[in-house]
């Protein structure tokens, strides 16, 4: 993945996943989306670097947080946007992903944006691509979000900027989660040694699988919580799951959702983050998620700086 990801100069080619990629990379994107939103007062003031760039949105999966803010992240930085309308293209004819993808190369683009429900998606066109164009993933089945687990690094790096002595908990549906996999890559790659995983039984992978192989399985979250900095909850993945997976929303809200009493057991300041959509009052309390130490929109609006350090990363150069 590597090969496919990074330049011989270590510079990013596409950005399919985290996992693996040098902490260098990760913390020059980092520094990039910090200035990006230091040079546009805050996404008040566009910026020209990509100016003559073009952008497509394939997103095969709905989504209003990372669509928008991959679009105004491009915008923001001079590019036109393309946001491809799957429901009246040639794929409802039959024609094949890939096919697509080349009609779309033929009239020179520079990036896709991808997200679809199937694992491995990006990664097929990246490596079937007949241009220079970059493939960036918003998101593919259960296997990887990367732009997400950036904003959340970059999240909490603004407010912590310690890595190796953070306590993490990440709680929910973390067996079907994408962004639990990609926070896990990043929070790694940048030292954190304490992550805890909670969720129910039916709703955890492996133990020893992948990026969760050096985590803590924790099945009470009233335990998980206790003594951390930060807790990131997790949607119920209903689209991907069995019916059966949780008994109900009421029991698994007892059980698994973040209350303030929850909360209390957490160090003073611990921050609460979501990458939504939120399922109030199912995985988070109301009073939590709009509460003084919820990051939630903070995340939103890191979002797009994030977005934009990938994009300037990516296309600057081309």
């Amino acid at each position: 993945m590597q090969n496919l990801q990074l330049t011989a100069d270590v510079r990013l080619r596409h950005l399919i996943t985290l996992a693996g990629l040098p902490r260098a990379v990760v913390e020059r994107l980092l520094d990039r989306a910090e200035a990006m939103r230091r040079d546009s007062d805050g996404g008040a003031r566009p910026l020209d670097l990509l100016a003559g760039r073009t952008l497509i949105n394939l997103f095969f999966e709905p989504s209003t947080r990372t669509r928008t803010s991959f679009d105004l992240a491009a915008q923001r930085l001079g590019a036109l946007v393309i946001n491809f309308d799957i429901e009246r293209s040639s794929t409802v004819k039959g024609e094949s992903l890939l096919d697509t993808i080349h009609t779309l190369e033929a009239m020179h683009c520079d990036a896709f944006v991808v997200r679809h429900k199937e694992s491995g998606t990006p990664e097929t066109i990246a490596r079937n691509l007949r241009s220079d164009a970059a493939v960036l993933n918003a998101g593919d089945g259960s296997h990887a979000h990367p732009t997400q687990g950036l904003l959340d690094a970059f999240t909490l790096r603004r407010r912590i900027e310690d890595f190796p002595r953070l306590s993490v908990v990440i709680c929910g549906d973390i067996l079907h989660s994408r962004v639990a996999r990609s926070d896990v890559d990043v929070l790694r790659t940048l030292g954190v040694r304490d992550l805890r995983l909670c969720a129910p039984p039916e709703l955890l992978p492996e133990s020893n699988s992948g990026a969760f192989a050096q985590c803590s399985f924790v099945s009470s979250l009233d335990e998980a919580v206790a003594g951390c900095d930060a807790v990131i909850m997790l949607r119920l993945q209903k689209e991907r799951m069995e019916a059966a997976a949780i008994p109900s929303e009421a029991d698994y809200f007892a059980r698994y959702g973040l209350t303030r009493a929850r909360l209390a057991r957490a160090k003073p300041g611990c921050v609460v983050m979501h990458p939504g959509p939120i399922n109030r009052n199912v995985e988070i309390a109301d009073d939590v998620a709009d509460g003084a130490q919820s990051l939630i929109l903070e995340q939103v609006a890191n979002g797009v700086f994030a977005r934009m350090a990938v994009l300037a990363e990516l296309l600057e150069r081309r």
